[in-house]
């Protein structure tokens, strides 16, 4: 069975108990990317945006941030999963960037599930003929309700992988030649964060769905 159907599965698991997901997350498997998040854009559309470049600037690669928390770490991968910059880089560059953030280890890390929002060679290329870009901007995260209650029922559980699900929601603004972004399209994801308490925050993957 593939990763990416596991995390379809997984992801009710998930939110009814903590062994669910880390059951989830040591098996094994690999997935092939289904749909692309990002479409291309002919009208105006979303706002400024945080933690990435503003409209009419070129944006940086995204970097993952030294931390141990999951909630920040969770809203710094959420902002990288939402922005881009055709103008500043290939999508093969942006695909190597994200790939940075990836846990190093292999039987929990989930590429695919990151793979399958950024645009194809093909997409990509549509949008840098316009110039396209998108920044985002995140307002809040957190654990979803019955991931913390599976936690304080069994804090032990987290131990084996230290993987924590984290819910991010926030807002996506998409701009290009000619047409700085405008008004913001809101955004939530649910990410899963490993922080081993040796090691900084890194991703293990993105729910199909989000768990509130």
């Amino acid at each position: 069975m593939r990763r990416r159907a596991l995390l379809g599965t997984a992801a009710l698991a998930v939110l009814v108990a903590l062994a669910g997901l880390l059951a989830f997350l040591t098996r094994d498997g690999r997935t092939s990317a289904k749909g692309r998040s990002v479409t291309v854009s002919s009208a105006s559309s979303p706002s400024t945006a945080a933690a990435s470049a503003a409209p009419g600037d070129r944006a940086a690669l995204p970097v993952p941030p030294a931390t141990h928390d999951p909630i920040v770490f969770g809203k710094a991968a959420a902002s990288a999963l939402w922005s881009y910059d055709t103008r500043s880089y290939a999508q093969p560059e942006l695909l190597a960037a994200l790939r940075e953030w990836m846990t190093s280890e292999a039987k929990y890390a989930d590429t695919a599930s990151v793979d399958a929002l950024v645009p194809s060679p093909v997409l990509w290329g549509r949008m840098a003929d316009n110039g396209q870009y998108a920044t985002a901007s995140v307002s809040e995260a957190h654990f979803p309700a019955s991931f913390s209650q599976a936690l304080q029922a069994d804090p032990g559980a987290i131990t084996q992988a230290y993987v924590y699900a984290v819910t991010v929601s926030g807002q996506q603004s998409i701009g290009w030649n000619g047409s700085p972004a405008g008004g913001a399209e809101a955004r939530s994801t649910t990410l899963a964060v490993q922080c081993r308490p040796s090691q900084n925050c890194a991703l293990v993957g993105v729910f199909p769905t989000v768990s509130p």
